[in-house]
């Protein structure tokens, strides 16, 4: 593979942020607001600023409506989005296009109209199977009704469903953790994402974390619940492809995700929302009240900008592609930044080759299943050479 397939070209992703939520939850630092009254002065704004955006420069092979809770969105509001969608970008054939589900806020008629709508892939926040785990982050669905949510979309015709669960809790067992992995192993999806909870600036659970109400799993304990999350579910075939994410199949991993950990160009609409193209990163205004007042004034939403040189690129590629089971590709790497991999970087390498927590094999420099558990503070040391 080529460094132009591997760093920052590929097909394009159009991502719509959706910020609407019923309740907040205790852990989010996502942009959201509770309030739901301005979603169709909401659509409306997204739709012209999906009119006056600058052509793709490629074409686009997913679509990603993520939040929030996009599930808030009528089918018929969906709908329209993706209309004006096609109408002005170049879509491919067979897009992969992805909605975000709370199991609080559908019910088996909407799944169905979204599956007529076209979307094909649903990601489903269940987060746990255990109610009390549910009531301590705040969700607005029951285990029981995370089920439902599964079942109803497979009788809805989706066969390709994606669930995210939460692990790292206040007093989590290993037997507790498990638990939460068969029930989503017994719905059968194909995607499986495992995040360990972690405790934002300004949220409800560091606010409580700093006050002495909770008392943070430690970091020992979150390590072996990790470890057993890959050995769990790779005897399940579901399979590692990233830090946090598993597939039944190469073909069932996240097409849109996977284009941010590879700086494939992608656009962003809608509050907050971030695009890249070209080397060139925007966020829009983080505020559905200032969105909606610049789309009304025929202003752009666009509110930051930032050119990323070569050394942030660098940076960035190391970072994002050391979570990823595949890892770096040296060759491409090299091609693309005009720097020898194994020279800038031969203290660490043999340092953690020795440690046994990285590994250099088909011209590919990856962490082992021991090394993704600190895929941060590894990648935080190579970048310290740059």
């Amino acid at each position: 593979m080529n460094c132009k397939s591997e760093i920052g070209n590929g097909a394009c992703g159009i991502y719509i942020h959706v910020p609407f939520c019923v309740k907040k939850c205790a852990y989010c630092d996502f942009y959201s607001v509770t309030g739901l009254d301005k979603i169709p002065l909401y659509v409306n704004a997204v739709q012209q600023e999906v009119e006056r955006a600058e052509p793709l420069p490629l074409r686009a092979d997913s679509i990603y409506f993520g939040g929030g809770t996009p599930s808030l969105l009528e089918s018929s509001q969906v709908s329209r989005l993706m209309d004006a969608i096609y109408l002005k970008f170049d879509i491919a054939a067979q897009t992969e296009i992805t909605i975000e589900v709370n199991p609080g806020t559908v019910f088996s008629e909407k799944l169905s109209e979204y599956r007529k709508a076209g979307v094909n892939r649903l990601s489903i926040g269940v987060q746990s199977f255990r109610d009390a785990s549910l009531s301590f982050l705040s969700r607005v669905h029951s285990a029981d009704q995370a089920v439902q949510c599964v079942e109803m979309a497979r009788s809805a015709g989706f066969d390709n469903i994606g669930l995210d669960l939460i692990y790292g809790l206040p007093g989590q067992t290993v037997r507790q953790w498990q638990g939460d992995l068969q029930a989503a192993v017994d719905l059968r999806p194909e995607h499986l994402s495992c995040y360990m909870l972690t405790y934002e600036p300004r949220t409800r659970l560091t606010i409580d974390l700093k006050k002495g109400r909770l008392k943070a799993l430690p970091e020992g304990a979150v390590g072996v619940l990790y470890d057993v999350t890959v050995g769990y579910l790779a005897e399940r075939g579901l399979l590692q492809y990233e830090v946090s994410n598993f597939s039944t199949a190469t073909s069932t991993r996240s097409r849109h995700n996977q284009k941010y950990w590879i700086h494939a160009p992608y656009i962003g609409l809608g509050p907050a929302a971030h695009s890249f193209i070209r080397g060139r990163r925007t966020w829009n205004v983080r505020s559905v009240d200032g969105y909606l007042r610049q789309i009304k004034t025929g202003e752009s939403p666009v509110e930051g900008v930032e050119r990323l040189d070569r050394q942030q690129l660098m940076m960035e590629t190391i970072y994002l592609r050391l979570r990823c089971v595949d890892g770096i590709d040296i060759t491409a790497f090299e091609n693309w930044f005009g720097a020898d991999f194994e020279t800038l970087f031969a203290p660490l390498l043999n340092e953690y080759i020795s440690a046994e927590y990285l590994e250099i094999a088909n011209n590919r420099c990856r962490l082992t299943r021991r090394g993704m558990l600190f895929a941060d503070s590894i990648a935080s040391r190579f970048i310290d050479l740059i």
